[in-house]
């Protein structure tokens, strides 16, 4: 194994915008680790939900975006916790604003969830988007030695504000430990990007 801090250069056309997102220099694992392991969390968050569509009632609005979330914060957690977007998302040049930047615009998440499965429940979008913007300051600020134990706890907090404060609406209680473990953990910590002698 081998430490590679600076990522290659993203391809040209759509290949390249490919890699803007999960990093560029992917490797096969990572790809199919990707793929495989969003497919199949968002079919079992699926089955789960769907053997409960009697007592859910959504309509196809809410089926549709409970379907994007659980892809996208699937797939979030996994590909932001590759060596391949640890090297993109925290090479050279990436400051405070880009962070804290692709953080703030997932708080469109928090603010569908209030409105179309919790009635308009604007406490809970102003209580858990305050969390996620509070934490990710203090967490960019915190020394690199830090960063890790700190983003532990802020997730912990996380799961008691889901379990005990302001709890879930049936069909997604994965969805707040999801968002933040994407955001918290896997996406802000900075980690030495690992990669494989031979690809």
């Amino acid at each position: 194994m081998k430490i590679e801090w600076t990522p290659p250069e993203p391809r040209p056309g759509l290949a390249g915008e490919w890699d803007k997102f999960i990093g560029p220099g992917a490797t096969k694992g990572e790809l199919w680790l990707q793929w495989v392991g969003t497919v199949g969390l968002t079919a079992v968050l699926s089955l789960i939900n769907f053997t409960q569509r009697t007592e859910l009632n959504w309509s196809t609005w809410q089926w549709l975006v409970f379907l994007l979330f659980a892809f996208d914060l699937s797939g979030g957690i996994i590909t932001n916790a590759t060596a391949t977007a640890k090297r993109w998302y925290h090479r050279a040049g990436q400051r405070f604003i880009n962070h804290f930047g692709f953080v703030a615009i997932h708080g469109l998440h928090l603010a569908l969830i209030a409105w179309l499965f919790r009635n308009g429940d604007w406490l809970y979008f102003v209580v858990h988007y305050g969390y996620l913007l509070a934490g990710t300051a203090v967490l960019l600020r915190t020394p690199l030695y830090l960063k890790r134990p700190l983003a532990l706890l802020l997730f912990s907090g996380t799961l008691l504000l889901n379990s005990s404060l302001v709890l879930p609406v049936p069909g997604l209680g994965w969805f707040i430990p999801f968002f933040f473990l994407k955001l918290f953990v896997a996406h802000l910590l900075p980690e030495a990007p690992f990669t494989p002698e031979a690809r």
